[in-house]
């Protein structure tokens, strides 16, 4: 199939696609995803099924046919309980280029607006520009701030990993 009718192909397709709060039997299957990403920092397994015990209201699963095909982990900071930490966002290799990513960040930030969540961060290494304009696009589409902050140096990880920046999508700030 020529690359035009693939991506007509895809962009005609509508799929069916649930968002839910994750349960505890989706930890293997968010720790799947994350692990075929070749992208992400895979956690432990454990890990997986714990987030999805302890912070389901703050994470999303995106579901095609009763099977998870995304997720978004979260949790609300300690110290700003108005603001959600996004962990990780990842879309099944299948399942890229329908939006899922950026509907599963909406949906996330329109379900905890009524825990008093009003802003959302999360971290991005300075050569993921697909997270970044994800992420950038939407804060555009919510009317947010969209700023970069240094957060984690090279020397701040014991092993070859990146530095990672706070990208904040906040409301603009009102003048007094």
């Amino acid at each position: 199939m020529s690359p035009s009718k693939t991506s007509t192909a895809q962009s005609t397709t509508t799929l069916a696609i649930d968002y839910r709060q994750p349960t505890v039997d989706d930890g293997t299957r968010l720790w799947e995803i994350a692990s075929d990403s070749q992208v992400l920092d895979v956690n432990s397994s454990y890990s997986y099924v714990l987030w999805c015990h302890d912070f389901a209201n703050t994470s999303i699963v995106a579901e095609v046919d009763g099977r998870a095909v995304g997720f978004v982990t979260g949790y609300r900071r300690q110290t700003d309980p108005s603001t959600i930490m996004v962990w990780q966002v990842a879309v099944d290799d299948a399942y890229r280029g329908h939006g899922i990513a950026a509907t599963m960040l909406h949906r996330l930030l329109d379900r905890t607006q009524r825990l008093g969540v009003v802003a959302m961060h999360t971290t991005i290494s300075p050569d993921n520009v697909a997270s970044q304009r994800l992420f950038g696009s939407v804060a555009s589409a919510r009317g947010l701030r969209f700023e970069r902050r240094d957060l984690f140096a090279v020397g701040d990880f014991p092993d070859a990993h990146e530095p990672e920046d706070l990208y904040m999508l906040e409301p603009e700030l009102q003048e007094p």
